[in-house]
């Protein structure tokens, strides 16, 4: 997927607030960016960072910049706006890189399910072969923490991943497919697994979702100033 405008490079001073950053521009400038993630970003938004943002000609947004990669000393491109992870998912899927996730005529995004009033993020429908009746559900999570070489997710405790995967066992439990798919938008990530220091129920989970059969995918991505795709599947490892 390419961005939809240029992204333009600054230096990233400090992040505060959850939505804001202030970056420098190379000519000195400094001003505030719109950053939507409402994560930690541990080891994502240093201060230092390279950071490249894209802009706005909406007249009534308050920040007309956001904040969409950032770059870290290591040359790692890392992929901040957490709402790409969906994009190129549904991207990946469409254009056939994902081959787990193919044989299904329909796509749909964003849709209701579950006994805890959730939304799915891809509900792949009206499978090729008439004989299989099954909806696949795919949950999409975006994993950009990277320890001692290591990506893990989540980032931080989260309740609401906890439900998701509640759900994703109970979807199984009803005969359909359900799935879980890690997108792995920092390229020094190279294989995932929970986060147990971080969120130990969900790690629990996790397991527990494995042997009710939910299937658990990792996809890296390659992204730059152009463009951001996922491009290969990496290890997961639960153990």
């Amino acid at each position: 997927m390419k961005f939809s405008s240029q992204l333009q490079p600054a230096t990233l001073q400090k992040r505060y607030k959850r939505f804001l950053v202030d970056l420098r521009a190379p000519n000195g400038d400094e001003f505030t960016v719109h950053c939507a993630n409402t994560g930690r970003m541990t080891h994502c938004a240093d201060p230092g960072f390279t950071a490249y943002y894209s802009s706005s000609n909406n007249p009534k947004r308050k920040y007309k910049h956001s904040l969409e990669l950032t770059q870290n000393p290591h040359g790692h491109f890392i992929c901040v706006n957490t709402a790409m992870a969906n994009k190129v998912s549904v991207e990946a899927i469409e254009a056939g890189k994902i081959s787990q996730l193919q044989g299904y005529r329909t796509l749909q995004t964003e849709v209701k399910y579950g006994a805890e009033n959730s939304r799915i993020d891809i509900l792949l429908s009206d499978p090729i072969d008439s004989e299989a009746q099954q909806l696949c559900y795919v949950e999409v999570k975006s994993v950009t923490l990277l320890e001692q070489q290591q990506g893990f997710f989540p980032d931080a405790e989260t309740v609401r991943g906890q439900k998701h995967l509640r759900e994703l066992i109970h979807i199984k439990q009803q005969g359909h497919r359900a799935v879980l798919l890690f997108a792995a938008l920092h390229t020094g990530i190279n294989s995932v697994k929970p986060a147990q220091h971080i969120d130990k129920k969900y790690a629990e989970l996790i397991k527990e979702a494995i042997t009710h059969g939910v299937e658990i995918m990792a996809y890296k991505a390659h992204i730059d100033d152009q463009q951001i795709q996922l491009i290969e599947q990496i290890p997961f490892d639960y153990a």
